[in-house]
């Protein structure tokens, strides 16, 4: 039904361009006729070239439907196999090509006919010039869009760091260790958190590892991540994925430093190391480390509080106990109070980078030479 219709459609075109032309003809006296006949002839002259026209679209229709199958199928081919990259700038390249032909056309309009030709041409040439650079020059000039883009997204982020909120680069450390998530919620990180790709990257690999604690590390920060994103409206979390420039250099430390210096950001961090090495650089680190020790309650010489040792210490004699928070308290003489709880009396603090210690002693009474009533009982279990 379609092929007959599309028959119908050319004998019928080919009969119209027909009549055209017999009109044209007489119209311009092309073909001289007798005078006294010349109404009838030029109406007969029409007739004959209009079923002349019929006649060579009956006898043409179907080799131009098979030339029109035969160049369908062949471009249809040659679509299939090429890459969609190719087909999208080598259309941009020919819609620019024909609109700088088209600009020309309007110059050369007044030439008239030899202008027509010329623009004609020149829109065959512009249009297969573009083509031809559309797709030639594809890689150079998705680079470049893709460099612009990602100078937008820098320049934001820059903006954001010099604006109201820093930007924030989030280490895998960071992310495993978990309590940005709670630093996070409490609303005293403000600002965006960026996630590298090669972070996130990391993160997989160690929850693919076959050891099963670096497994559930992994695993963990993958969680703790997916929950900041999902159910922490107020964080802005990221993914930051513009890190092509970054694929030369192999360790994970150098590209955090890297990408902090070029979007001139903050890396948030518990490694000891990656902060060293930031800090040669000039760039600005935040330790969760550092914050958690700036916020344990502070302790004073000749303060007393009461604890429980639960180890020996290095030293001769030395016991150890613990603060909720976790800070480490030695006990000098502590050992034979193991697992008691005793009252003792802060000596000195000592500040480090890993944490805070505190040194302390058993309070005793001095008038009696003997025990605090907190553990007396227990010097006298010992004899």
């Amino acid at each position: 039904m379609i092929k007959k219709a599309i028959k119908g459609l050319l004998v019928l075109s080919f009969s119209v361009m027909s009549l055209y032309l017999a009109l044209y003809v007489l119209e311009h006296d092309i073909v001289s006729l007798p005078g006294g006949l010349s109404q009838w002839l030029n109406i007969g002259f029409i007739g004959v070239v209009t079923l002349l026209g019929a006649l060579a679209g009956v006898l043409l229709t179907p080799f131009i439907m098979k030339l029109a199958l035969w160049f369908t199928a062949h471009i249809d081919q040659y679509l299939a196999k090429t890459p969609t990259s190719d087909l999208i700038m080598g259309t941009v390249g020919l819609i620019f090509g024909l609109i700088i032909a088209n600009l020309l056309g309007s110059i050369l309009s007044f030439m008239g006919p030899v202008g027509k030709i010329v623009w004609l041409l020149s829109t065959i040439l512009f249009g297969y010039l573009g083509l031809s650079v559309g797709i030639k020059k594809r890689e150079e000039i998705l680079g470049l869009i893709s460099n612009l883009l990602r100078f937008g997204k820098e320049k934001t982020f820059k903006t954001e760091a010099k604006g109201g909120g820093s930007v924030k680069i989030l280490d895998t450390s960071v992310i495993i260790d978990g309590r940005i998530a709670d630093l996070c919620a409490s609303g005293f990180i403000e600002g965006v958190l960026l996630v590298p790709t090669f972070v996130v990257d990391e993160l997989r690999h160690i929850a693919d590892s076959s050891d099963v604690l670096k497994r559930n590390r992994g695993r963990r920060g993958l969680d703790i991540l997916n929950h900041m994103r999902k159910n922490m409206p107020d964080v802005k979390v990221q993914i930051y994925d513009n890190v092509r420039s970054l694929d030369d250099i192999a360790e994970v430390d150098a590209k955090l430093v890297k990408l902090a210096e070029k979007l001139n950001a903050k890396i948030m961090t518990n490694d000891f190391n990656l902060n060293k090495v930031a800090e040669l650089q000039g760039v600005k680190v935040l330790n969760i480390n550092e914050l958690a020790n700036a916020v344990k309650p502070v302790v004073l010489p000749n303060e007393e509080m009461d604890v429980q040792v639960v180890k020996d210490g290095k030293e001769f004699g030395q016991g150890l106990a613990y603060l909720d928070d976790g800070t480490m308290i030695v006990v000098e003489g502590g050992k034979r109070y193991m697992n008691q709880t005793i009252t003792v009396v802060v000596t000195s603090v000592l500040q480090t980078a890993a944490g805070r210690m505190i040194f302390a002693k058993p309070k005793t009474d001095d008038r009696r030479g003997e025990s605090s009533p907190h553990y007396n009982n227990g010097v006298n279990a010992l004899g």
